[in-house]
């Protein structure tokens, strides 16, 4: 047998391997599987973080903008807006503070899995330099505070603030925006920057709730239990025998840090991950210092073009995630055979390396990826696959089936009972569901008119931002939208485009502006004409959250992010605003409203 031949025979035997793989971890309730954090699980979602007596007086006041989110992309848009000169503004959050993400994300171990200097935004404008080249989660947050201070955020902001609804006044032309504190505030401009991945999940396992022992979700890590910090050691689990559930890229982060300490660890796979080589280090002085003016922007976009398989010379970031799309620029098609045999190369890499570090052949075995590549996120950490050499951690394959059930005391995996005192969700956040279940509050658009009937047939939107019958509404979200690795480079893009677009309707007089119908059809039409390859390829991926849990509804099709490179997109926006015409965007002048 040739070598070509013998290529293609492993080629062939590891695609049928992929395919059993994916059908045993296919179900029929798809996202549904998942349990929401309300009712007997409203605990899960308790913020372990802010001051629980924290009371103020309901805030009634009229705004030129309203922000709903104080994540990066709330942070950003009311940023950019300041330095429009636009500062007549509000941003809401549930959380006790600015940060999104990495306000609720205080787990042992969390850090930026994409290089800090193109993720933490907005380095040049606070002159920061991150202290390595993935920062630590503390870190991340610090610059989130940092970015608010400067740009004079925090005497705008009402934290610990939960919205209820928002309407549309339609003889006002005004939002308003109601919330659990008795607000009522009225905005001229509203900007939902909810978060894509900010909605904690548990999944569906019989029993869940019978458990007497202690269990919280890992964005929602309870110190208090556990001992320790972000940066010390968790002593208090030195007498626990502990559940950690799911292995994806924040258990990954963390497993490491609770195997230090915990009496015992079970680490309970669905779906293994794959997990490259991180290679942390110290930011270089010398580097820092050399930098020139534009330099992020330069290097944010370097790397979102190679790892839209795009050409971008050379390589700046040189990461894990670049090197990917380096080697095979269509790592998201796999519609070739060369390609096919590239990615399988690569995650024979992955699984060889496993196999050298593990030194437990079935623990081992049960942690190599069978799926192409980038099926689901791929992770980088030095420290997990070591983790699992040490005697207190037992690997609990699941065989893709999850977990059996949960009893008072123990969690149960094929028949097997694993006692435990502690049980960690590391089961990630809701995606692919409805927007309402998303934000936790419904919008009323004109007319009284929800979102939620008024997209009952599939999402209408311009450029995913703005949507017909809201006026004056921008959303921040990849549905119908751009699709980023790097989830802070899109936000950047997002917060310069609302900005923009605000700046000049009060330069213009315009009161109100909204989306045509046939605006909005064009655009949906321009979606369907990048589904192509990178579709097809989530298709038939192994159940995640890439692909609605293997379920993809083809009544869902209007959902469809833009799926071409994420710089074709962000072209779009800018050849929109270069134009000047606000073409697909019927609007009202000051005179029109008040005629009206």
């Amino acid at each position: 047998m040739s070598d070509t031949e013998a290529a293609r025979a492993s080629l062939c035997a590891t695609k049928a391997k992929y395919s059993a793989e994916r059908e045993k971890r296919l179900r029929s309730d798809g996202t549904d599987q998942y349990r929401d954090l309300t009712g007997l699980f409203e605990d899960f979602d308790r913020d372990p973080y802010a001051d629980p007596d924290f009371q103020r007086d309901p805030v009634t006041c009229d705004t030129e903008v309203a922000i709903i989110g104080g994540g990066l992309g709330g942070l950003l848009a009311a940023a950019r807006l300041a330095q429009r000169g636009i500062t007549d503004v509000r941003v809401i959050d549930k959380a006790g503070d600015f940060g999104g993400t990495w306000y609720w994300n205080r787990y042992p171990g969390a850090a930026c899995d994409i290089e800090s200097y193109i993720y933490m935004p907005m380095l040049e404008e606070t002159g920061y330099i991150p202290t390595e080249k993935y920062a630590k989660a503390p870190e991340i947050f610090a610059h989130c505070q940092r970015i608010a201070k400067q740009f004079g955020l925090y005497d705008k902001a009402l934290f610990q603030t939960l919205v209820q609804e928002v309407r549309w006044q339609d003889d006002a032309g005004r939002w308003e925006v109601s919330t659990n504190r008795g607000d009522k505030l009225r905005a001229r401009f509203l900007i939902i920057a909810g978060g894509i991945l900010h909605k904690a999940k548990l999944p569906g396992i019989p029993g869940v709730e019978t458990f007497k022992g202690k269990s919280f979700h890992t964005s929602r890590w309870d110190y208090d239990y556990t001992g320790g910090s972000p940066t010390e050691p968790m002593a208090k689990l030195a007498d626990k025998r502990v559940a950690l559930i799911g292995t994806g890229a924040t258990s990954v982060q963390a497993m490491p840090r609770v195997a230090e300490m915990a009496e015992h660890l079970f680490v309970v796979q669905r779906t293994p991950s794959t997990v490259g080589v991180r290679a942390n280090r110290p930011t270089d002085p010398a580097w820092a210092t050399s930098l020139q003016p534009g330099w992020q922007t330069e290097r944010m976009e370097n790397f979102t073009r190679i790892v839209a398989g795009q050409e971008a010379g050379a390589d700046l970031v040189d990461d894990g995630f670049s090197r990917i799309f380096g080697h095979n620029p269509k790592a998201l098609q796999i519609s070739t055979e060369e390609e096919e045999l590239i990615d399988l190369a690569a995650m024979e890499a992955v699984r060889a390396r496993i196999q050298s570090i593990v030194t437990d052949p079935a623990t081992a075995e049960a942690l190599k990826p069978w799926y192409n590549q980038m099926c689901k996120r791929p992770c980088f950490h030095d420290d997990y696959l070591p983790a699992f050499n040490r005697p207190n951690v037992t690997l609990v394959d699941t065989g893709g089936k999850g977990v059996e059930r949960i009893t008072e005391d123990a969690l149960v995996v094929d028949g097997v009972s694993y006692p435990v005192d502690c049980i960690i969700y590391g089961s990630g956040f809701e995606t692919g569901t409805g927007y309402k279940s998303r934000l936790g509050f419904e919008i009323y658009g004109r007319g009284g008119v929800s979102m939620t009937d008024a997209w009952a047939g599939g999402p209408a939107t311009l450029h995913g931002m703005l949507a017909r019958g809201f006026p004056n509404l921008m959303i921040f979200d990849q549905l119908q939208g751009g699709v980023a690795i790097n989830f802070a480079h899109l936000m950047t893009e997002l917060a310069n485009h609302a900005s923009w677009l605000i700046a000049q309707c009060i330069e213009q007089g315009i009161e109100e502006f909204e989306p045509t119908a046939e605006a909005q059809e064009a655009w949906f039409h321009t979606l369907l004409g990048k589904i192509g390859a990178q579709a097809m390829f989530f298709a038939q991926c192994t159940p995640g959250y890439f692909n609605a849990e293997g379920r993809m509804d083809p009544s869902a099709i209007r959902q469809i992010p833009y799926f071409g490179p994420l710089l074709d997109f962000v072209q779009i926006l800018r050849d929109w605003r270069a134009d000047g015409t606000l073409e697909g965007v019927e609007t009202h002048s000051t005179q029109e409203a008040t005629a009206r």
